[in-house]
């Protein structure tokens, strides 16, 4: 298949623009680094000491501090929800590289992973030398109190261990075998990023390495007073030679001011302020309006909190103390607020350790048989109450910005479209959407009546209008059944078999030529990674598919 470079520069080039200047600002740091500490006087003694463990680990740990502060950063979803929600601020590129965060988020875990091994093995080498190349002459610059000590017990040593510990605990358990059996897991063990930003800023207290401080009144490899100019360079200098490079006093050393906080704090404030401006947002539990039951274990959730706002293709994190305290589980709005209902709505498929468990169901199940007086009585006094926090923006907040746009939909990957279709029946204003292609692929018959109804009233909504070509249905059947008779309308769009996806995007490349397509796909990772090969495809017809991936950070 060929690359389309037009294609692959809208779907890949800033993507990777940002990934080479990341990569060129940690390359730079650790080579500015390690040329300060191998060449720098200051740290010409503690060099000829410690070798190039010493410009290793200080260039390290100067890479480290830079991806410690920058990891933070994508985690501020309301800060970032702000940001692309500006259009003055951000253009349609900025906000679509704003969708890639989560994946700046691993890249900065993943390059601190790679860095404390670096780190931590330098300074390994650090300590050995500190034992072996015991220095007589300068004792101030001696970690080990005496030739042969292997000291480890100081204070960057033991906040050293606690930081490997932590970072190996919260690396493990972010592997995606671990999130998916068991998201507690990943959830407790990743909130010790605070013990560990704590520990982070109290490592250098200990003052493990030193430098110069008077390198004017005592030159690097000056002559002391009980040295000759022979002793010292092996051969005989003159005497007027011999007092020029006399040194005016002994060498003084001191250790390192700690910097990390000077990385760190103005993220972790900013980290911190908005999970402070999230708590008191999310604070008031909703009232639950409705909960209604469908086929394949699929409960919809009808809710009403004061003012709440959201736009189609936001999501929002939800949190049951009755299933869970400390858990946050993010869910797709499938219905936003508009000027005439102030309710909102998810649709969660009662599956895993968090929404499949006991209570979870118990809860669905006993909601569900209830009338609205007595839903809002119970939602007010039992254990089972609701807080969102939110809405965050996602990619498919995009899905009016382009004139055509595709939506593929997995199973219940369809939620983040069912909004956008709601806001079309509604009537929303002001989107420059001029034809949407909808794609639902499902295994069984019954996850189509989820939103039946809602496909419906939007086909006949569009008949009615005389805008038949504006909506373009396609659904697609592992298994084979009848539709019940009020859902006719879709059998003419109902088809057997999984997408031929490349004569899907070829026929739409051919009936909107040079024009730009935005492809929208929540599912399954094989229909997500064939999307994305294809969008990169080159196309004779000019028209360009930009490819986004709906994915909750």
């Amino acid at each position: 298949m060929v690359v389309s470079v037009r294609s692959w520069v809208a779907n890949e080039g800033g993507k990777h623009l940002v990934l080479m200047l990341w990569l060129a600002a940690n390359t730079w740091l650790f080579l500015k680094t390690f040329l300060l500490y191998s060449t720098g006087q200051q740290y010409h003694y503690l060099y000829k000491m410690l070798g190039p463990g010493l410009c290793i680990s200080r260039a390290s740990a100067s890479v480290l501090n830079l991806n410690c502060s920058l990891v933070l950063l994508p985690m501020c979803r309301s800060l970032l929800t702000f940001v692309r929600g500006s259009h003055t601020v951000s253009s349609r590129k900025t906000r679509r590289l704003l969708d890639k965060s989560k994946t700046f988020h691993v890249a900065c875990g993943v390059a601190i992973c790679i860095f404390s091994v670096v780190h931590v093995s330098a300074h390994l080498v650090n300590v050995i030398n500190f034992s072996v190349s015991y220095s007589d002459d300068f004792p101030a610059l001696n970690l080990a109190r005496y030739r042969g000590e292997v000291r480890h017990t100081h204070i960057p040593g033991v906040t050293g261990v606690l930081l490997v510990l932590i970072l190996f605990l919260m690396f493990t358990s972010s592997s995606y075998c671990v999130r998916v059996s068991n998201y507690e897991i990943f959830w407790y063990t990743h909130n010790l990023f605070i013990v560990f930003y704590i520990i982070l800023m109290v490592h250098m207290v200990g003052g493990a390495l030193k430098y110069q401080t008077n390198i004017e009144a005592h030159p690097p490899g000056c002559l002391r007073a009980n040295q000759s100019g022979a002793e010292q360079l092996g051969e005989e200098l003159e005497q007027g030679e011999d007092e020029e490079r006399r040194c005016r006093e002994e060498a003084h050393f001191q250790p390192h001011y700690p910097q990390t906080w000077l990385w760190v704090s103005g993220p972790l404030c900013l980290y911190c302020a908005e999970r402070f401006y999230r708590y008191i947002r999310s604070c008031d539990p909703v009232t639950i309006v409705t909960v209604i039951r469908h086929p394949c274990d699929v409960i919809e959730l009808r809710m009403l909190k004061k003012n709440f706002k959201a736009r189609p293709g936001q999501y929002i994190v939800l949190n049951c103390p009755g299933v869970s305290s400390f858990e946050n589980h993010p869910f797709t709005l499938t219905t936003c607020p508009t000027e005439n209902k102030e309710t909102f709505g998810i649709h969660l498929r009662v599956v895993g350790d968090w929404t499949g468990g006991g209570k979870y169901k118990y809860m669905c199940v006993c909601l569900s048989g209830f009338s609205a007086n007595r839903l809002v009585y119970f939602c007010q006094r039992c254990v089972f109450r609701l807080y969102v926090d939110g809405p965050f923006g996602s990619p498919s907040e995009e899905v009016f910005n382009y004139d055509v746009s595709l939506c593929v939909a997995g199973g219940i990957g369809v939620t983040p479209f069912a909004c956008v279709l709601h806001a079309l029946l509604d009537g929303w204003k002001g989107f420059r959407l001029q034809r949407l292609y909808f794609v639902w692929v499902c295994r069984e018959l019954q996850s189509f009546y989820w939103f039946a109804e809602l496909l419906c009233a939007v086909h006949h909504k569009l008949w009615q209008e005389n805008r038949p070509d504006y909506f373009n249905l396609k659904l697609f059947i592992s298994q084979t059944d009848n539709l019940q008779e009020k859902y006719r309308p879709l059998t003419s769009r109902l088809l057997v078999g999984r997408p031929r996806w490349k004569l899907l995007l070829d026929e739409i490349a051919k009936t909107n030529n040079n024009k730009r397509v935005g492809v929208f796909c929540c599912g399954p990772k094989g229909i997500s990674r064939t999307l994305h090969r294809l969008c990169n495809s080159a196309r004779s017809s000019g028209t360009t598919f930009e490819f986004n991936k709906e994915s909750f950070s």
